[in-house]
């Protein structure tokens, strides 16, 4: 339970639609960026390494190789203002909620398998699962 005061500036701000994210995927960010006088889009392409917080205060990290092979990580607030807009470009098979090993890696390691067919969203409790048992077969007796 929230306090009532969090709850109504938390409703104040209006929710973008962007695409649900999770760690693994492949995404492209595009961030208004204020240089001076001007502002223009920067896009961050890489890939989620972990998901944190709820509500206002939830943020992502993504990671991309930037030139010479450098590892470059940014996290951003999931509902900024400065957040034009968000891209999955791939959904990818991880068996980790947070993916700090990946700095490690590099190369044909760091690779990730895709996954194509995805359902985010599957049911969360265990009773949405129940068997449904299977229409009794009927023999038809031809005579």
């Amino acid at each position: 339970m929230k306090h009532p005061l969090i709850e109504s500036i938390e409703d104040r701000n209006p929710d973008q639609d962007f695409p649900e994210i999770y760690p693994g995927d492949d995404v492209r960010v595009h961030i208004n960026v204020v240089e001076g006088g001007r502002s223009r889009v920067q896009v961050f392409h890489g890939r989620v390494m972990k998901n944190r917080g709820t509500g206002q205060s939830r943020t992502f990290t993504v990671r991309r190789i930037a030139s010479h092979g450098i590892g470059v990580e940014r996290t951003f607030l999931y509902k900024s203002p400065r957040i034009e807009k968000i891209e999955v470009t791939r959904h990818n098979k991880v068996r980790r909620a947070q993916l700090y090993h990946m700095r490690e890696l590099s190369g044909k390691s760091a690779r990730l398998k895709e996954e194509r067919v995805v359902n985010r969203n599957k049911p969360k409790s265990k009773a949405a699962y129940k068997r449904v048992p299977k229409p009794e077969a009927t023999t038809s007796s031809e005579g």
